[in-house]
C-alpha cells in the first residue's frame, strides 16, 4: 500500500512540476505577444496617420480641382456666348437675359 501511495505521489510530483514548467512558458509567450502585439499597434497607428494625411490632402487636391473644373466650364460658356455673339448669332433666351 505505502509503494502505491509512493507511486502517487511521485506522478503528482511529476505532474505538477510539468503544470510549473507549462506555466512558466506561457507566461514566458504572453508576454512576448503582449510586446508583439504593442509594437503592432505603435506600427499601425503611425501608419494610420500616414493614410489620413494623404486622404486629407488627396480631398484638399480634389476639392481645387473642383474648383478648378467649375471655372473652366463657365470660361467655355462664356467664350461659346462670346463667339456666338462675334459672329452674330444669338439665342433666343440670351438676348432676352441680356437686355
Amino acid at each position: 500500500m505505502a509503494r502505491a501511495l509512493d507511486q502517487a505521489i511521485r506522478r503528482l510530483e511529476e505532474a505538477m512540476a510539468m503544470l510549473t514548467q507549462k506555466q512558466a512558458w506561457f507566461l514566458a509567450h504572453a508576454a512576448s505577444m503582449d510586446r508583439l502585439f504593442a509594437e503592432l499597434q505603435r506600427i499601425n497607428a503611425v501608419r494610420f496617420a500616414r493614410i489620413e494625411a494623404i486622404l486629407l490632402e488627396h480631398s484638399r487636391i480634389l476639392a481645387e480641382h473642383t474648383h478648378i473644373l467649375s471655372d473652366h466650364g463657365r470660361i467655355l460658356q462664356a467664350l461659346t456666348d462670346a463667339v456666338l455673339e462675334r459672329i452674330g448669332f444669338k439665342m433666343p433666351e440670351q438676348a432676352g437675359a441680356s437686355s
